[in-house]
């Protein structure tokens, strides 16, 4: 079993394109979901308005066209967003997105998404404004980003629901004074923690993350919700800006010519401790065909009796250890940077789906290794002054492969500087800029960059999301001095 189990790996390994910056193996994994009708049929986003034959071009994996909203006021703020397919890894891009502005109320009122044509919703003091936008980095087909697109807010927004007392209770005028004049008291009671707004936020972000993944599972018993996501959100709320991310999609602000990260790009490589240290607690799961141990160089039987560097899940340097039998075992993570795998199949180790995966030729389910938690990071708008050239930038991975942060800045500040004050379509030029440069251009030898170098092969999405909106924007400050463009769809729940 162990010789046939190791076959099989190093063949896949052995032929994995070099220029595939995704997860190679699993579109031979998920099965599960075939003979039961879709849950969401593909599409591309709601706010890009596209017609099914527009779809199907924008999935054409020859040429690749940069796809753009074609009205930007369907888009919070008139922000920019641009996407391109991949380069024939898949038949459809994977890649999901969705933003939209919404409003939370009362528990006796509904929560409803509100644009520039609805104002009358917003009249209430005790409204809550929020904008949200995600992006969904699919992988082994498109059902998980695609339901995840269609669902992750509702989640959101029934988790910020939850504590809504005590987020409207946290604004200024509401820690004196309820609306029928009765004192609040300042501060928690002293038998509980104090837990600041802030708290409350991640604490909904991370709840809709784990709730969210685990609908995705109840849902697989009855429709077809084919593959995995990467997620990544980013939520206006209060003053502040929640990035949560599950995955290798990356969030980075820009300021001027300084980068600010907003996120952490989780992989095997980053994740090897956490992994490890399940493996480590829970053997069982590696099914005697893996080793939690991650050493220096690939051991062979040769090698027992000798000492090789190793390191384990509560290491971050070496050590010298003797090699045993079972450290034969195939490593829990190989490789390094994009040809990273977990369990010698998936590159990614955070996101939603995958509950069916298996490692090839085995009952080895993956599953257990991945998390749908996020990492949620937290930017306050108030504390420094923005200008309409200062950006958020969300992306999936077919662009922070090609492109580091500090170029993503350099190619988004030219473009803002290229258009006169007050013009709000340099957003989406900017979004547009930032695909080219990572796409390239189609020459004979493939996708090329400007400086000829090999372009993004992978299924690319990038939000351009001014933050100068948000000068002004706080509890007490109403609606329409900060939201004033048009949300998207309607936030009754799904059925």
């Amino acid at each position: 079993m162990l010789n046939r189990f190791r076959q099989v790996v190093n063949n896949v390994i052995a032929n994995m394109p070099q220029n595939r910056s995704l997860k190679d193996v699993e579109d031979m994994q998920d099965t599960s979901g075939r003979g039961l009708q879709e849950k969401y049929s593909y599409t591309r986003p709601e706010f890009l308005q596209l017609s099914s034959e527009e779809v199907s071009i924008a999935s054409d994996s020859v040429i690749r066209p940069i796809m753009v909203p074609r009205d930007l006021s369907k888009l919070p703020w008139h922000c920019g967003y641009a996407e391109a397919a991949n380069g024939g890894k898949s038949k459809f891009n994977e890649d999901q997105a969705a933003a939209s502005h919404f409003v939370l109320k009362g528990h006796n009122q509904e929560k409803v998404a509100v644009g520039a044509e609805d104002r009358s919703t917003t009249g209430d003091p005790d409204d809550i404004p929020m904008t949200y936008f995600a992006i969904f980095d699919g992988h082994a087909g498109t059902g998980a980003a695609l339901m995840s697109a269609n669902t992750l807010h509702y989640q959101i927004l029934e988790k910020l629901d939850r504590v809504y007392e005590l987020l409207v209770n946290s604004t200024p005028e509401h820690r004196q004074f309820s609306r029928r004049g009765d004192l609040r008291p300042h501060k928690w009671p002293f038998s509980e923690t104090e837990v600041s707004v802030e708290s409350l936020v991640t604490g909904a972000l991370e709840a809709a993350f784990v709730d969210m993944d685990d609908q995705i599972r109840q849902e697989k018993l009855y429709f077809s919700v084919s593959g995995g996501c990467t997620v990544l959100v980013a939520l206006f709320l209060l003053g502040k800006l929640y990035i949560a991310n599950a995955g290798d999609s990356r969030a980075i602000i820009c300021k001027g010519s300084e980068v600010i990260p907003m996120s952490t790009d989780f992989n095997p490589v980053t994740e090897r401790q956490r992994v490890q240290y399940l493996a480590s607690v829970k053997p069982e799961l590696l099914g005697d065909e893996f080793s939690a141990l991650e050493f220096q160089k690939r051991v062979h039987r040769k090698d027992i009796g000798k000492k090789v560097m190793y390191r384990d899940c509560t290491m971050t340097g070496w050590t010298y250890k003797l090699v045993t039998e079972e450290d034969l075992n195939f490593p829990l993570v190989v490789g390094e940077g994009k040809k990273a795998r977990l369990l010698a199949t998936i590159g990614v180790t955070r996101g939603f789906g995958d509950h069916d995966l298996k490692v090839q030729g085995t009952d080895i389910a993956i599953k257990p290794f991945l998390t749908p938690v996020p990492e949620v990071k937290v930017y306050n708008l108030f504390d420094q002054e923005h200008t309409e050239n200062d950006v958020l930038v969300l992306a999936t991975d077919g662009l922070w492969d090609i492109l580091s942060n500090e170029k993503v800045v350099e190619i988004v500040m030219e473009v803002m500087l290229s258009f006169p004050p007050g013009d709000y379509k340099r957003y989406a030029s900017a979004a547009q800029e930032l695909i080219m440069a990572a796409r390239g251009i189609l020459k004979s030898n493939g996708w090329r960059t400007k400086d000829g170098k090999p372009g993004s092969g992978d299924d690319i999405s990038v939000f351009i999301v001014p933050l100068c909106h948000h000068i002004g924007l706080s509890p007490q400050n109403s609606w329409t001095e900060s939201h004033d463009t048009s949300g998207l769809g309607s936030s009754d729940s799904p059925q």
